[in-house]
């Protein structure tokens, strides 16, 4: 989050969690299409399972016709005992892989002694967390949430709460800023903030005070900070996932460091892959100066820093460390965009990403649509979703290795390749 002083333009900024929303793309009128066939291969008891969900749950998602059972690593199996590659990744929840046994024994170990005090008492697994964490990542203190737009509420309110005391915007008049396509929840605040009229339409009215600007554009976001004196923070995603993962130029968010004295994040919202894909977990950090304008009573959450989730998340935090999975998204990412690169297929637009959160554009003029290649994939062994209704996003577990990447590739070729005859 970028922050404004009375007496300079701003500090920092904060970068928020990416995520793409199952139903992204996809129309409401949409969500039982009569098309989505099981593959033939499929049995009844798969049909068996889709039918109880359409009848007894709400039509809010828009699943793939396919009922999953088992997951361990970079695979899932199907209630048929099918294999699947996975290159959704839960949207990227489990970066360390399905079912990490250094996770789930962390899980079930702690689940086994205690699971839930409240904050109304302390716990011998919370301070331990807050002491990895905050060491690991460089700030003063976090504050423990569930879910990740929890912790984009909670960084609106530390924002505003510290525009009131400390820069003394006027009362009701602080302003965040949000970029363009942005996406952080379904909340009322957070579909306050979008753009996607999938996503706020019908749910108004909405919550005052957020205003947006082009996305990778530092004038812009130079003039309004320079001309604004109540706006209190920036809100913005290093790379905009629900958009259809893109990217911005190389030195976006360094160039505004630069920009801004050496600017670091002011506060930093962690989700998904915090657990590991076994819970909801998320995390909002930042230094005393901000984080300790919340005085107690004045936020919270029943389940927020529970014993279970926070050794889970030390857990999952351990994981991308120990075995260097960001290292190994930064080497297979390049290889993995340079080979889709190469596939001679007309639908074929687009590749773009960074490690191993990426995306391909479909040319949807051809008559192909990118559900229907994701349908195609899901037969062939490989299961993935689209978003915005031509892109669909390729992000396996950063588990991967070389030749499972490169085994996954040569599926998503085949597929590629068959449909545009």
């Amino acid at each position: 989050m970028l922050r404004s002083k009375a007496s300079e333009v701003c500090r920092r900024l904060v970068p928020l969690q990416s995520s793409i929303p199952a139903t992204a793309g996809i129309s409401s009128s949409s969500i039982l299409a009569a098309g989505d066939a099981l593959d033939p291969a499929q049995t009844s008891k798969q049909q068996k399972y889709i039918d109880i969900e359409n009848k007894y749950g709400a039509h809010n998602y828009h699943p793939l016709p396919v009922v999953l059972e088992r997951g361990s690593g970079i695979f899932m199996w199907d209630v048929d005992g099918k294999k699947y590659y996975d290159f959704l990744s839960g949207y990227s929840a489990v970066n360390q892989g399905h079912c990490h046994p250094k996770i789930i024994d962390a899980f079930v170990t702690q689940a086994k002694k205690l699971t839930l005090t409240s904050r109304a008492f302390f716990n011998d697994a919370l301070g331990d967390y807050e002491q990895y964490i905050t060491q690991l990542l460089g700030y003063d203190k976090v504050l423990p949430m569930n879910t990740g737009v929890e912790g984009g509420e909670t960084a609106v309110k530390l924002a505003r709460k510290w525009g009131y005391t400390v820069k003394k915007v006027p009362d009701n008049k602080a302003k965040i800023l949000f970029a363009r396509e942005n996406f952080w929840g379904r909340t009322t605040s957070a579909i306050s903030s979008s753009t996607d009229p999938e996503s706020y339409e019908g749910f108004g009215p909405y919550m005052p005070g957020f205003e947006i600007i082009p996305y990778n554009d530092l004038d812009a976001l130079k003039n309004k900070l320079e001309n604004d004196p109540h706006i209190v923070a920036f809100m913005v995603e290093p790379i905009q996932g629900e958009a259809g993962v893109v990217v911005p130029q190389e030195g976006y968010l360094s160039k505004a460091h630069d920009e801004w004295d050496g600017a670091r994040p002011d506060i930093v919202v962690l989700g998904k892959a915090l657990s590991g894909g076994t819970m909801p977990v998320s995390a909002v950090l930042a230094d005393d100066d901000i984080m300790l304008t919340i005085k107690r009573g004045q936020h919270g959450s029943t389940y927020g820093g529970n014993p279970v989730a926070a050794r889970v998340a030390i857990a999952s935090l351990e994981v991308l460390v120990e075995e260097k999975l960001g290292e190994n998204a930064a080497k297979l990412g390049p290889k993995f965009r340079a080979a889709l690169e190469k596939i001679d297929s007309p639908l074929l637009q687009s590749v773009r990403g960074r490690g191993l959160l990426n995306a391909i554009v479909i040319d949807d003029t051809k008559g192909v649509s990118a559900w229907d290649i994701c349908l195609e994939l899901m037969k062939e062994g490989l299961l993935t979703k689209p978003t915005h209704q031509n892109i669909i996003r390729l992000a396996p577990p950063l588990v991967i290795t070389e030749e499972q990447m490169n085994e996954a590739t040569e599926i998503i070729k085949k597929v590629l390749i068959r449909m545009a005859k």
